[in-house]
């Protein structure tokens, strides 16, 4: 696949994975039937779904691994954010973690700007500045490359 190709399958994945993310939080349901419902074939039908089912699976296995590694930036505890936050901070920090492949810039970009779609005003600031510091802690060498 064309690298301008990847990139807009991966932000149509990243744009369900918040939306699936969230329901999961909300419902507390399995994760299968959350995934099902946006493998339909229709929500998914330009994204890359592998790595939609890749960093959803990843976050549900352990969202309090992931909540450990954003949560001393945090101005309040973890249970004080809204879904939508914890959502994109999740997925954030897994792709920050474990998606050594994707720059950090772009991780911190997309979030962003997802939490600009979902978030409440002012939150994607807050996500930057979260994002920001777990990238310039679990990327050291690539921080310092820029």
């Amino acid at each position: 696949m064309p690298a301008k190709a990847n990139f807009w399958a991966r932000r149509q994945a990243r744009r369900a994975l918040v939306q699936a993310l969230y329901q999961w939080q909300m419902t507390g349901g399995e994760i299968s039937v959350v995934e099902s419902q946006f493998s339909d074939g229709k929500t998914l039908a330009k994204a890359d779904v592998a790595f939609f089912t890749e960093l959803l699976r990843g976050v549900v296995r352990d969202p309090d691994a992931m909540d450990q590694v954003y949560a001393a930036h945090l101005d309040r505890a973890v249970k004080d954010l809204n879904h939508v936050e914890r959502a994109v901070l999740r997925l954030g920090c897994f792709e920050l973690l474990r998606r050594i492949d994707v720059p950090y810039r772009v991780v911190v970009s997309e979030y962003v700007e997802l939490a600009k779609t979902f978030g409440a005003k002012d939150s994607y600031k807050y996500i930057n500045g979260i994002l920001d510091q777990v990238a310039k802690e679990q990327r050291t060498v690539e921080w310092g490359e820029s």
